[in-house]
């Protein structure tokens, strides 16, 4: 599999997050250690992608504890910005600045955020956009590309930031069927090379190939998990079976 180490880089303990009277979030448990990929997947509506924005604290959790690369994120006294500095996270729309052109929306948070100078943003984030195969892309406006393409400018993006670890809230769920594929294997890329990466995904093929780990979430908490040979090839939890037998056969599931 992917080159993980023993090192935990996220550490979620007794997460709950609630949106008024609904809890979305009761009580998940997670370790992700350095350079393991975790597949997330669930049914809609299943916490997945709140999880995901809690870990960034783009929603803040009622109770538990998240730590990331060594910063609490859940204290109130942590210096989130700083803490944010090392998570890259990729959402299923790109959220590219339409009036940049694409090399200037890689740049514009290094500069910012990271203090680099000119030269050196635009060193980074060319050699980025070359990595996610879009070096010819770099003074084109985002409506220029194709939405597969976007997404790969928006992991580029992420990339540049140098993150320790990149979250993907259903990176492909927005872009036409035949543009998938480009995105995936970006992913595949970063998983071989070592980046710790926390993914909700519809994706099963991706899952089963990639991942370390897989969740399986429904109703806000974490109902099976464990290597996607077990959790997708060999399911124990009922609830499992059911949404893989409606995800991986939907054709008879509708019939």
């Amino acid at each position: 599999m992917n080159q993980a180490t023993n090192e935990v880089i996220v550490e979620i303990t007794d997460l709950h997050k609630a949106f008024g009277q609904l809890e979305v979030l009761r009580g998940i448990d997670l370790s992700v250690r350095r350079g393991e990929v975790v597949c997330v997947i669930g049914p809609s509506g299943s916490g997945k992608s709140t999880l995901l924005r809690c870990v960034n604290l783009l929603e803040v959790p009622n109770s538990g504890t998240i730590v990331v690369n060594g910063f609490e994120i859940t204290d109130p006294d942590v210096d989130i910005d700083r803490a944010r500095q090392g998570i890259g996270m990729v959402f299923q729309s790109f959220n590219l600045f339409a009036h940049l052109t694409v090399l200037e929306n890689l740049t514009i948070a290094q500069r910012k955020v990271l203090k680099r100078g000119k030269a050196e943003a635009e060193r980074v984030a060319r050699e980025n956009l070359e990595r996610v195969g879009l070096a010819e892309k770099a003074g084109s406006l985002p409506a220029q590309l194709s939405g597969g393409q976007q997404q790969r400018a928006a992991i580029a993006r992420s990339l540049s930031m140098d993150p320790q670890v990149m979250l993907f809230d259903e990176p492909t769920s927005a872009l036409d069927p035949e543009l998938v594929g480009d995105v995936l294997s970006v992913m595949r890329q970063l998983a071989e090379e070592g980046m710790t990466m926390l993914v909700v995904t519809h994706e099963m093929q991706f899952a089963r190939e990639v991942a370390d780990k897989v969740l399986f979430m429904d109703e806000g908490v974490v109902v099976e998990q464990g290597a996607p040979t077990q959790v997708i090839g060999d399911p124990r939890e009922e609830r499992t079976k059911s949404f893989l037998s409606r995800v991986l056969n939907p054709i008879h599931a509708q019939g």
